[in-house]
């Protein structure tokens, strides 16, 4: 190759992108180069402008490959359902040298089917300047219609040179979370690089207050704005504030921060449009490198390319506890660091920092008998552990499908009903991860130090899937700093997958919905036959206790029967005599995985279904997600008297105890009183407080019949017992 000199001197030719390097077919690989070192190739993909249509909709869901030399080194996330696609995605590539061109291609992502070609484009690397940020503007084609303009391809570029760099250091690709099967539930591809660097250095918090004077968008001259945040392969999005121009969200996120120093959290506001894609609204940025650690800033933001402000308040903190290592390092057997541990979370730390409410030690032993996902009758299975948003790694064991990882994952719990989710996966070099395995453990059930051997779960968790996995869990927490946490809103989660319209999920929603409906239409009706004197004994005892009730009833009798009636079915359970009854749900559940798998047979005549639909996907979508959220909260309420979760029902069993004590003991109106005077007064004293509701943000932790099937455990097969294991090892 030149040299850095000769290098520069070609760098100084024009750049003529629309002749030399938009033209698909284009090569420069008849450039005489010869590198004798490595070059970086920095580059940041931006966005997309006026895509060709794909879908019958009118629309594309984009993504985006880069090639050298015919290998894939970058793939982009997918944008659904957007012609000018927005991705703010980096990549970091490392090449030999600067005769192969980077080859840039869209396709439109299409599930189940081949993806659609959306156009191409060649960027010649030896017209790029050392050590300078290029804007690049690629104008798509195809090479089979070459008068047909495809849109633009927006990138920033910087070439930087590596001298004195192996020859044989892997090219380091940025980490993919990309979609790669059928419910588009995130997989990995990974390196040793990136499992270096998976520890987050520090926390990121950022409160969404409100937006100020947004462009309208909808003919009524208002909008329906929501916003996205995304900070690396960390996304968030905002709920969406109907028919406004300053919307007031009030909602709290927290993302890790990998890089010492910061970062850049990409924002964009959107307005939300039924039956097509939202309209863009504006966008702005935070660096995170400005910004002083423990100290919360309040940032009114600008959006560029539209109209109005931002407000948003940023909190930078130092890096929970998190590690992992070899089970030769363990922290709750050196007895000097288990006691501290025990410190940290006694009784008498109540109000010592309340986000952090608990320990969790997780020893991923190994796993048995897991299924073959290469043509080579084996896997090369690594394990995700993921709680909250909180997910660390194993490394891979190639060709193996016993693998044992012996490793050691310690967390900070910020809530206590919280589920550890353990996924076990098979590493493609060549594309996305395949699933092999999953199991959800809720935190409250595990019995701390034991060994135990969980059945690996399909994706919907409804049903066994091939193999077992080892794994030995502690867990070590404050009762008062968990209960004062489950009386504030949920964390949510990082946006992972969209909604998806599904004919059994739309149908057990409903069913389940119905089940609870059919609740209180048949007290109504058993009410109603006391009135009837249908059974004249029980109306007599309806009668007389009607009479009872009314002429002593006070209002400290409503959670004192509230408590009686969690007091009753305590009894019952402890007596043998449990009436929990989810067979239905599990009925349906089974029913979903089976026609899901059906679906894959018929995935054409499911594609037209769903294209039939296409107008209205969006409503069907909202009233699928109202049905689960109906009859999850009648779920909710009926699992908290029937001690689904003990711990929650003891909570509520002390709720009602002390509001029978309150009712009792204080007039009616001191009561409203002080209600009102704090609802009054909480802007004043907070203006940028996050309302919630706690009777809300409490059911919101007790199960629902679906969770509850989800998180049960299921039995092994009795040969994967470790004695067993040992006596098969001595034979």
């Amino acid at each position: 190759m030149l040299d850095t000199c000769k290098l520069k001197s070609a760098c100084n030719l024009p750049f003529v992108y629309n002749k030399k390097i938009n033209t698909a077919g284009t090569s420069n690989a008849a450039v005489p180069l010869a590198d004798p070192g490595m070059y970086q190739l920095d580059i940041t993909l931006r966005r997309g402008q006026s895509l060709a249509a794909r879908d019958r909709g009118g629309t594309s869901d984009p993504y985006v490959k880069f090639k050298i030399g015919g290998k894939e080194v970058f793939r982009s996330k997918i944008i659904h359902k957007n012609l000018n696609p927005v991705w703010e995605e980096k990549a970091c590539i490392l090449v030999e040298h600067l005769r192969e061109p980077l080859y840039i291609k869209v396709f439109d992502y299409d599930f189940g089917l081949q993806d659609d070609f959306m156009g191409s484009a060649f960027l010649d690397l030896t017209q790029l300047e050392l050590n300078r940020p290029t804007d690049v503007t690629l104008t798509l084609k195809d090479p089979h219609y070459p008068d047909h303009y495809l849109g633009i391809i927006l990138l920033s570029i910087i070439l930087t040179p590596k001298e004195g760099e192996h020859r044989d250091v892997t090219m380091l690709m940025r980490k993919s979370w990309k979609r790669s099967s059928k419910f588009q539930t995130q997989s990995l591809r990974l390196s040793d690089v990136h499992r270096k660097s998976q520890l987050w250095r520090g926390i990121v918090s950022i409160t969404l207050i409100e937006g100020r004077d947004l462009k309208a968008m909808d003919s009524n001259g208002l909008s329906d704005p929501y916003v996205k945040f995304r900070l690396g392969h960390q996304k968030y999005k905002s709920k969406i504030m109907p028919k406004t121009l300053n919307p007031q969200w009030r909602e709290q996120f927290d993302f890790h921060l990998y890089e010492e120093r910061g970062g850049i959290i990409d924002i964009t506001a959107w307005d939300k449009d039924a039956g097509k894609r939202d309209d863009f609204i504006g966008r702005c940025q935070v660096d995170l490198s400005a910004l002083s650690r423990e100290q919360t800033h309040k940032l009114e933001l600008q959006l560029e390319e539209g109209e109005g402000h931002l407000v948003l308040l940023v909190t930078l903190t130092a890096s929970a506890t998190v590690s992992i290592s070899d089970l030769s390092v363990n922290s709750l057997e050196d007895q000097k660091e288990r006691e501290e541990i025990l410190r940290r979370y006694s009784p008498l730390r109540i109000f010592h920092n309340l986000k952090d409410v608990g320990f969790l030690q997780v020893k991923v032993i190994r796993a048995e008998g897991l299924m073959v996902a290469d043509v080579t009758g084996k896997s090369d299975p690594f394990c995700v552990v993921e709680l909250n948003n909180d997910r660390l790694l194993t490394h891979t064991v190639y060709k193996n499908l016993n693998p044992e990882w012996n490793k050691i994952f310690t967390f900070n719990i910020k809530d206590i009903h919280s589920v550890l989710e353990v996924t076990v996966y098979d590493e493609d070099r060549d594309r996305s991860a395949d699933f092999l395995g999953k199991v959800a453990i809720p935190l409250l059930s595990i019995q701390n130090g034991e060994q135990k051997a969980y059945v690996l779960k399909n994706k919907q968790l409804t049903g066994p899937t091939k193999g077992v996995i080892y794994l030995e869990i502690d867990v070590i927490f404050n009762a008062v700093k968990a209960s004062l946490r489950t009386l504030i809103p949920k964390e949510q989660k990082y946006i992972e997958e969209e909604n998806r319209l599904s004919k059994q999920l739309l149908l057990r929603n409903f069913n389940r919905m119905k089940r609870c409906v059919m609740v209180l239409v048949n007290a109504a009706f058993y009410i109603n036959s006391c009135f009837d004197w249908d059974s004249p004994p029980r109306s007599l005892a309806a009668f007389v206790l009607f009479l009872f009730v009314v002429w002593n009833f006070e209002l400290y009798m409503i959670p004192l029967v509230l408590l009686l009636l969690l007091t009753w079915n305590y009894f019952l359970i402890i007596s043998g005599k449990d009436n929990r009854q989810r067979d239905t749900v599990v009925e349906d559940m089974l029913e979903d995985e089976e026609e899901e798998d059906d679906k894959d047979d018929k995935d054409s005549e499911k594609k037209g279904f769903i294209n039939k639909i296409y107008a209205i996907q969006e409503v069907c979508i909202s009233v699928q997600n109202i049905l689960d959220e109906v009859a999850s909260f009648g779920e909710r309420i009926k699992n908290t008297f029937n001690w689904t979760v003990p711990f929650l029902s003891w909570l509520a069993i002390a709720a009602f105890c002390v509001f029978t004590v309150i009712l009792y003991f204080i007039p009616l109106r001191y009561i409203v009183l002080v209600w009102g005077i704090n609802k009054f007064t909480k802007k004043l004293r907070s203006p940028y407080t996050i309302d919630n509701n706690e009777l809300l943000d409490f059911l919101s932790r007790v199960p629902s019949d679906v969770q509850v099937v989800q998180y049960q455990e299921l039995k092994p097969d009795p040969s994967h017992s470790p004695c067993k294991r040992k006596k098969n090892n001595l034979g």
